[in-house]
């Protein structure tokens, strides 16, 4: 298997640092993502035909919908500018490539988590998180 590469590996303590910015960024899209799905939907009783268009005609058919879109991917290019990789909005999934012993892997965030908890393989995903080792329980909302 090829070795991938990033510019940075975090470690923990770097990623923590980034959780305030992290929230707000993740609050951000996931406002504009309920309004912009709220907003299809109520389009989409009067245009049934939306239901078959991608998001990118949906938002040329109906430019008023723009905003919500240039809030999400502003959000996701800063996360991205951070050096993070924005996994999923609903779930609020950003992950942080660190070193893990021998192996790159990725520390994975979720929005609602007030520090870094887990970990996951580079080929894993939200389902195959571990525990970090030190790392508190996880946070309930």
């Amino acid at each position: 298997m090829p070795s991938i590469r990033f510019e940075k590996l975090f470690s923990p303590a770097e990623a923590n640092e980034l959780i305030p910015r992290l929230e707000l960024l993740m609050r951000e899209m996931q406002t504009a993502l309920k309004h912009l799905r709220s907003r299809v939907a109520d389009l989409a009783n009067s245009d049934p035909g939306l239901i078959n268009l991608t998001l990118p005609e949906i938002i040329e058919r109906y430019p008023e919908l723009r905003g919500a879109g240039e809030v999400m991917a502003q959000a996701a290019s800063q996360i991205e500018a951070m050096g993070g990789f924005l996994k999923d909005i609903d779930q609020g999934l950003v992950d942080f490539p660190f070193e893990n012993g021998d192996e790159v892997a990725f520390l994975c965030w979720q929005y609602g988590e007030p520090q870094l908890i887990a970990w996951h393989s580079i080929d894993g995903g939200f389902s195959a998180r571990r525990p970090l080792p030190g790392a508190s329980k996880p946070y309930l909302h």
